[in-house]
């Protein structure tokens, strides 16, 4: 990766740290909206949870007793070894973000991050070949064995 895309990444990245417990709940629209990352029109929610996903997010937000202005967010970061990483995690939801919900579910996506996750589908295998949050991206032209980093 050049030097250059790991400065854009790295900024991409600094965004996502969030010093702002601000309440705000306006949402933009994404510059994104409607678009796939090879520009072609998308029809469907941007970042969706399967029915099983969306349980255990509710099952760890019970448990951790998280406030009501923490949401999931879904990101990406530089790094793994395909060249971007997915983060899950419990964050405010900042004046860049998106605000979405599936399955009772509400997310925040930096709309940054639009286009490396525009009809992602996060599904949680609770078997005994598979455990965890795993993602289906359809903007993936190349992921790696274990699933949790790929390139566009």
């Amino acid at each position: 990766m050049s030097t250059q895309a790991e400065d854009n990444l790295d900024s991409v990245i600094a965004d996502l740290i969030d010093n702002d417990d601000s309440d705000e709940t306006a949402t933009q629209a994404s510059p994104f909206e409607g678009l796939a990352a090879d520009g072609e029109s998308f029809d469907g929610p941007p970042v969706q949870l399967t029915e099983r996903a969306a349980k255990q997010v509710q099952k760890i937000i019970q448990q951790e007793q998280f406030q009501d202005t923490l949401y999931l967010r879904v990101a990406v970061e530089g790094g793994g070894c395909s060249g971007l990483s997915y983060k899950l995690g419990f964050d405010h939801k900042t004046e860049d973000d998106r605000l979405l919900e599936s399955h009772d579910v509400e997310l925040v996506v930096d709309t940054k991050h639009i286009m490396y996750l525009q009809g992602i589908v996060i599904d949680y295998p609770d078997g005994l070949d598979a455990r965890g949050f795993i993602f289906d991206n359809p903007n993936a032209s190349e992921t790696c064995g274990c699933g949790s980093s790929f390139a566009t």
